[in-house]
């Protein structure tokens, strides 16, 4: 029996449980100027608090949706905002606040949550798989240019932040989402204005229009030394194109922009075409591949059954859950769907290990040969990793 009690915040606790998180982080508290941004993105009712008896520890979530391998739109929260008073580490806190929230997204009909994890060997133990990755790539500006037979086609328009916060949440979501993506609620959009604005040079940006209207944006800011060398970078952070042509406009613009060294694209897809588009391949370097969502299945049986499959032999799954004993079960797979059955199972897997094949990102045999699931058919690794492929990358791009 745990000596702390965990409940919902009232919206007048939601500051005390930001100063909380913020020094599990190592920041500084939100000054007054601030917060009238970073209250907005609270969602009522989405706070957790840990008291002992005062607030020891919090978790924050807000609704949203995922769009799974076939393009199905299923419900999911963003989980942020977790975090435990140092002196209260390591007692069970941490446990019962994403219990806690388990429980109550499985009663709610929530079929996936969805996290960043500041570490790696945290969320795990809960469910949680890491689901998508990402790279962030850097191009040479002063010697990149993009192929003479690159995609051409529609106008740009360059908008500063307050028309880019009016007008770019629309463009996104008239996008067609690859495997991964999310829909930005409004304090998701609260969130990114809050921290747009913290930037002290000028952020912008550019917005393309196609033939059927706005289909693609990019935002940036540009930083740089004040003194010799002088060199500058234009970063990049956030890009999303519905065309072939709204991503090499989108390109075009950002490598044209002069008194600009370096141009440093953050959380890009991992198969995101950079490289094809420039006339000098190697003017672009891979600077970092690392995790980005982290994706617990809350609904097992609702999330296998509405991603598509590609072409193998059917398969059984067995899965294992011990926070959500109710997604425990075999379940077969198959280019038709997926389903309950009492078959054998040819893999055995824990619901942390599904969500790391669910949306393609792993292959069920590499996972196989690492230990992380155990074989009882030796066709089904291979077969597992055709059922679950996806034509291109899982990628969120949405961060919180």
């Amino acid at each position: 029996m745990s000596d702390f009690e965990i409940r919902t915040l009232d919206d007048a606790e939601h500051r005390a449980a930001s100063e909380l998180f913020r020094a599990t982080m190592h920041f500084p508290p939100s000054d007054d100027a601030e917060w009238v941004y970073a209250a907005r993105y609270y969602q009522p009712g989405g706070a957790l608090g840990a008291f002992d008896p005062e607030l020891v520890g919090t978790a924050r979530s807000f609704d949203a949706e995922l769009t799974v391998p076939g393009g199905a739109r299923l419900p999911m929260v963003g989980v942020t905002s977790v975090g435990v008073r140092a002196d209260r580490t390591r007692r069970g806190v941490l446990r019962a606040l994403m219990t806690t929230q388990l429980e109550d997204f499985a009663a709610r009909g929530v079929v996936f949550a969805n996290l960043l994890a500041s570490e790696a060997g945290i969320y795990g133990r809960f469910g949680y798989g890491l689901a998508t990755r990402y790279r962030t790539y850097s191009v040479d500006r002063h010697r990149a240019g993009l192929r003479p037979d690159a995609p051409v086609g529609g106008e740009l328009e360059l908008l500063d932040l307050d028309r880019a916060l009016e007008v770019c949440p629309g463009v996104y979501e008239g996008l067609e989402p690859r495997p991964g993506m999310m829909t930005r609620p409004e304090v998701l959009w609260r969130l990114y204005e809050m921290q747009l604005r913290r930037h002290t040079t000028p952020v912008k940006a550019v917005v393309h229009h196609g033939p059927g209207g706005p289909d693609g944006f990019a935002i940036y800011h540009v930083d740089g030394a004040m003194a010799p060398p002088w060199t500058k970078t234009l970063e990049v952070v956030d890009l999303f194109a519905g065309s072939p042509a709204a991503f090499a406009g989108l390109w075009g613009f950002l490598l044209g922009v002069d008194l600009v060294d370096r141009v440093v694209a953050e959380s890009r897809p991992l198969d995101e075409p950079i490289e094809l588009l420039l006339a000098d391949h190697r003017r672009g370097n891979v600077d970092r591949i690392g995790d980005e969502h982290w994706i617990r299945l809350v609904d097992v049986p609702r999330a296998l059954a509405a991603r598509e499959y590609g072409q193998a032999a059917p398969l059984v799954l067995e899965v294992t859950d011990p926070l959500l004993p109710g997604n425990s079960g075999r379940y077969l797979i198959s280019p038709d769907g997926a389903e309950r059955t009492d078959r054998p199972a040819g893999l055995r897997l824990d619901v942390t290990t599904l969500a790391m094949i669910y949306l393609g990102t792993w292959r069920a045999s590499a996972l196989a040969e690492v230990g992380r699931i155990e074989v009882r058919d030796p066709a089904a690794p291979a077969a597992a990793d055709l059922l679950f492929g996806t034509r291109v990358a899982a990628w969120c791009g949405s961060y919180f």
